[in-house]
């Protein structure tokens, strides 16, 4: 059996205050999916909904088919969790860390002792295992953070937010364990408000806005869906490029719908076509002998998707 989350009409009000409303969404299949919305969307609030921290208003929350409002200990054994950024002990070694982890979720001594290792070394943070926690860096802590979720061999992992308030170094590091964490046989779903962190990382991702779920779907159809695959490309060349060539020659490239120049070597392109299209045209610039020195996306096709989507007024 494939892992799997379901939220069916998942509701949670706080006062006269709506955090999330009727979230219906089914996740299956080892994959990673991105969780996104502006802060305040109700990302955290429908994490915390999924692991019991807390009850839900309306509506209910499984994990592999199980309810985790009616069987939350079964529901939530297939589970890696990491809500928000918990606290490390400054006087805890990461192993010393992950045995007490052990014991709470009732692994035998053996069996902490052995996922130790392996996941300290998925995390990359084996030379440090019998260090003090406390002379360890944001992005260090939150690597043993990452290596608790996994002791248990967990099927579904739920984060939020992981790289919130690290270092663009710290950033990079979780990202890449993130990349590695998908290919295996987890699904993978995590919150994020960062759409390079989504594009970087996902194959799937889902949309919120105030409490409410957008869409979710693959990348690919999400960008195909709302901006026909259209994405703007800048161009940087060595030199200034001639007017005949760009109107000539670069604006009646295939794929190109529009051509603007921003200053003598510099052109924005419209490509659509996808990356097929994209690389067709890289080719045919380079082609030109013109000096190519840049040809990067000016903004994202899933960013186009966002700012599209997602409304001002966010609380």
């Amino acid at each position: 059996m494939s892992p799997s989350l379901e939220a069916r009409g998942l509701t949670r009000r706080f006062g006269t205050f709506t955090a999330l409303d009727h979230l219906n969404l089914k996740v299956d299949g080892a994959k990673c999916v991105g969780f996104l919305g502006p802060n305040g969307a109700g990302k955290t609030t429908a994490l915390k909904m999924f692991t019991d921290l807390i009850f839900p208003t309306e509506g209910e929350a499984f994990v592999n088919g199980v309810s985790v409002q009616q069987d939350r200990k079964r529901a939530l054994a297939a589970c890696g969790v990491l809500i928000e950024t918990p606290e490390i002990y400054g006087s805890l070694t990461p192993r010393e860390a992950l045995e007490m982890v052990g014991r709470l979720r009732g692994m035998a001594p053996k069996e902490v002792r052995d996922r130790t290792d392996e996941v300290l070394a998925e995390v990359r943070m084996s030379e440090w295992t019998d260090q003090k926690v406390g002379r360890f860096s944001k992005g260090m802590k939150q690597r043993v953070n990452i290596a608790s979720t996994l002791l248990s061999d967990p099927e579904v992992l739920l984060l939020d937010e992981p790289s919130t308030g690290l270092d663009p170094r710290g950033v990079s590091e979780v990202r890449d364990i993130i990349r590695g964490l998908k290919r295996g046989r987890r699904l993978v779903f995590f919150s994020s408000h960062l759409l390079s962190e989504v594009v970087d990382v996902c194959d799937e991702v889902a949309l919120l806005n105030h409490g409410k779920l957008l869409f979710y779907d693959s990348l690919a159809n999400v960008t195909s869906r709302f901006v026909g695959g259209a994405t703007d490309v800048s161009v940087e060349f060595l030199g200034p490029v001639a007017d005949d060539l760009v109107k000539g020659s670069i604006a009646t490239m295939p794929g190109v719908q529009a051509c603007t120049r921003q200053d003598p070597t510099h052109l924005t392109l419209t490509i659509a076509g996808g990356p097929p299209a994209k690389a067709r045209v890289l080719e045919g610039l380079v082609g030109l002998r013109t000096g190519l020195v840049g040809f990067k996306e000016s903004r994202s096709a899933l960013e186009e998707v966002y700012l599209s989507q997602v409304t001002d007024g966010e609380s």
